[in-house]
């Protein structure tokens, strides 16, 4: 009897078809070939055959040489940038503990997943007043100083569509948006003064990697009376720790290819 599933051509039919091919072929201890894929789901030999050619066009499954299919590019991309973000995060752990001694700031690293913005560690100020724990948190790109450099450097895209307004001084309209973008890249650094929460103030600076590419932000925030006029000598200890940074990564990526 044939499976339920190939019985009706909608969207959630042929997704669901597609999801039961790709989970057997990632769950398989050997790659399953296509006429063992026909026999365990049950499907037509033209429904198997059209949904695995669309998930390997999409880099989901790739064919071996041996005619089975095993997860594609797409898995390995998706696995490696996690690794890369962990190989980041040691890099900069210690950077970030010296900032954040330097500045008696709390200290955050942020890196793009598609057009998100992700928190991925922090080392907390010594201040009983500071900011709380973001890690594993989104931030909206237009308003978060980590945010706003990986938008002016081109990690993530330019948000279209209404801007979020989180405080009354968050930046509302594009065109304001993009000016302000254009002058972070001038000066080299980032800031957002009460625009993600009230009486919040952040500067953030690119972090590049090899060939010279940006692959986080590094940021400094805490309470706006705190701040003051700190925020050139805050931008310059950052940039002095991105560049640390930079190196420290170039020197990983030499030692890998050794």
């Amino acid at each position: 009897m044939r499976n339920t599933a190939e019985q009706t051509s909608s969207a959630p039919g042929v997704i669901d078809r597609a999801a039961q091919l790709l989970a057997l072929v990632v769950r398989a201890e050997r790659g399953p070939t296509f006429t063992q894929l026909v026999a365990e789901t049950g499907m037509t030999k033209a429904t198997v055959s059209r949904t695995m050619a669309a998930l390997e066009r999409n880099d989901l499954v790739e064919r071996t040489e041996e005619g089975t299919f095993r997860g594609g590019a797409l898995f390995v991309e998706y696995a490696a940038r996690f690794d890369r973000t962990e190989a980041l995060i040691a890099q900069a752990r210690p950077l970030m503990q010296t900032l954040m001694q330097r500045t008696g700031e709390t200290v955050h690293l942020a890196v793009a997943l598609g057009d998100t913005v992700t928190i991925v560690e922090q080392v907390d100020g010594p201040h009983i007043v500071g900011a709380v724990s973001w890690v594993g948190y989104d931030v909206p790109p237009h308003c978060s100083a980590l945010g706003k450099v990986l938008i002016a450097w081109g990690v993530v895209r330019f948000p279209f569509g209404r801007l979020s307004m989180p405080t009354s001084q968050t930046i509302s309209t594009h065109a304001e948006l993009r000016e302000h973008l254009e002058a972070c890249r001038d000066r080299g650094w980032a800031t957002t003064l009460s625009e993600l929460e009230e009486d919040l103030d952040g500067i953030a600076v690119p972090v590049r990697g090899t060939g010279d590419r940006v692959v986080a932000a590094l940021g400094v925030s805490g309470p706006t009376y705190r701040f003051g006029d700190r925020l050139e000598e805050v931008a310059d200890l950052l940039g002095s720790a991105a560049d640390d940074l930079h190196r420290a990564l170039v020197r990983q990526s030499r030692r890998t290819i050794r």
